[in-house]
């Protein structure tokens, strides 16, 4: 292991010193391992699923009541800050270091350009390793720079520097979106499962490999049988409310016209409502029997992934989260982030002030992606709702906020594999957009597209939205990847197409007009908007008169 001595070594003028923060003082220690910070207080399985649940109740976003932070974050006065973030990470730092000095120090273009590309891969090299710092307590000038990718201060401007310390740090848990150490905290700590891969487990492990799908496919099953619990009873809910409010309805009797001493029976509104409380006593009496019901399935699917935790851990199979699984999970992070700027983009991972948008409402922080993501539901209210066996929940997708210059938000998958029923999907949001709206836009077309294709399974290409739009494709002889044509237009549904602007092709209209439906005050809108929406609007009430919608 080096010392600091050398970490910050390096042919270096004393201006350039002064700009990276450099002493050379400072002493370094190991980096601590994955297993220590996660498993030190419990090396037992844990005993339970993860715990971050979708909230069925809800039925809309809670728009934050402010976008900056009343405290900035003091480390961006940190004179050291550099200094900090490098300290104590062994070899990865004294390269990055060394890979900076020659990238500031360079005249030429081309040597500029050679050692812009190495920077790339030596940062994340850096943030794998300041990664194994990602548990409990992690704070300060890591923290920062993992967060924002923030490393050199006086390569931004003091007024994006106190932006930039206006980011909100806290997380009240209001929504499931993450910055990139949040989420592999909650990854860590096994609140959240470890994001799918292609990769193929090792032969060696075949047997316990075996018993940790059925585990999870077991969980999978119970969540759904839980969820299914809790709209049922959401329901129930619901109904007693409105029995309790039309009893108050029924409560209130008038004086007799002749007897007034005496009161009425009930009128002939307060019979209606009679008959309507009737019905809803039914409705609840059926409800009840459906949760009895449930919760019978919900204790046999129980005890049967019991069982499987309990033959998992006589096994040994881990369902803790080790240190390669984050591992992973970090690589994952860097494959979003490099999907996400997209080959022609900015793949430099340092923040510098040329880079990016002064104005932190274009930035794709926590509460600007709440706003945004409530502006899209309102024109596409069926964007986060999913149906699995005639049952509808809207479930928002987790969000994990890449520290990057991107042009796009990406889906990195619609659901979990073995929860297709209330499993969050995974969506990856720049922070340093070139345009956050479309960002947003963009990535919540990529889920649209990739929930229908899962839902339609080997019937993708027939059957659906995915079905109809693959005919619109195939028919006009379009070349390129279907899915980025569809992300494509969605973003043209969302934003011009909803506010009257024509400008998708006849058909793909109508395959959005069925299949992402606008909702009722925009369609009655556009139905004068001219012809065209006319006649859609047209088609949709004569298949509602057929039963044929």
């Amino acid at each position: 292991m080096n010392d600091d001595n050398n970490l910050y070594g390096g042919s270096i003028d004393s201006d350039i010193a002064d700009l990276m923060g450099i002493d050379p003082s400072a002493s370094q220690t190991s980096t601590p391992d994955f297993g220590d910070l996660f498993e030190s207080n419990n090396s037992n399985v844990q005993d339970e699923t993860p715990n971050d649940e979708v909230d069925f109740s809800k039925t809309s976003f809670v728009l934050p009541s402010r976008i900056e932070s009343d405290t900035p974050n003091k480390d961006f006065l940190d004179k050291e800050f550099y200094k900090k973030v490098l300290s104590n990470e062994g070899e990865v730092s004294q390269r990055l270091h060394k890979l900076l000095t020659q990238f500031i120090n360079a005249q030429d273009p081309k040597d500029k350009s050679l050692y812009r590309g190495k920077i790339i891969s030596a940062y994340w090299n850096l943030m794998t390793s300041v990664a194994s710092k990602v548990g409990p307590g992690f704070s300060g000038p890591k923290q920062t720079a993992f967060r924002l990718g923030y490393l050199l201060p006086n390569i931004i401007s003091p007024e994006q520097r106190k932006t930039l310390s206006k980011i909100i740090v806290e997380h009240d848990e209001a929504e499931p979106f993450y910055y990139m150490d949040e989420w592999l905290r909650k990854v860590g700590s096994g609140q959240v499962n470890p994001s799918a891969t292609d990769e193929t487990k090792p032969s060696a492990k075949k047997d316990n490999s075996k018993i940790q799908a059925q585990l999870d496919k077991a969980r999978g099953g119970r969540e759904i049988h839980m969820g299914t619990i809790r709209n049922k009873m959401g329901t129930l809910e619901s109904c007693e409310n409105m029995v309790m409010e039309k009893l108050k309805i029924l409560h209130h009797h008038n004086q007799h016209p002749q007897f007034p001493e005496l009161k009425e029976g009930y009128d002939a509104p307060q019979r209606q409502v009679l008959s309507e409380v009737s019905n809803l006593m039914r409705e609840m009496s059926t409800i009840d029997k459906d949760i009895t019901r449930g919760y019978l399935e919900l204790e046999r699917i129980d005890e049967n992934y019991r069982s499987l935790q309990l033959k998992a851990k006589e096994l040994g199979v881990e369902t803790r989260v080790d240190a390669k699984v984050l591992l992973n999970e970090i690589n994952t992070l860097r494959q979003l982030a490099k999907m996400s700027v997209g080959r022609q983009g900015n793949h430099f991972p340092i923040l510098m002030k040329q880079y990016f948008r002064p104005n932190i409402r274009e930035w794709g922080t926590r509460e600007n992606i709440t706003i945004e993501f409530a502006a899209v539901e309102a024109i596409d209210p069926g964007v986060f709702k999913r149906t699995f066996k005639r049952q509808t929940n809207r479930i928002i997708p987790y969000v994990i906020i890449l520290p990057c210059y991107g042009e796009r938000g990406v889906c990195w998958e619609p659901f979990e594999k073995f929860n297709r029923a209330t499993s969050r999907g995974r969506i990856g949001i720049p922070l340093y957009p070139k345009n956050l709206k479309e960002a947003i836009i963009m990535a919540l077309g990529d889920l649209r597209w990739q929930v229908a294709k899962e839902k339609a399974q080997h019937y993708w290409m027939e059957e659906g939205l995915t079905g109809r739009y693959y005919d619109y494709f195939t028919e006009r002889r379009m070349k390129g990847d279907i899915k980025e044509s569809f992300v494509q237009d969605y973003y043209l549904w969302i934003t011009k197409e909803s506010e009257g602007t024509q400008k998708l092709e006849k058909e793909a209209r109508s395959v959005f007009w069925r299949y992402v439906p606008f909702p009722d005050p925009i369609r009655e809108n556009l139905k004068n908007r001219g012809f065209v929406y006319s006649e859609l609007y047209k088609k949709d009430s004569n298949r509602a008169k057929s039963d044929g919608y």
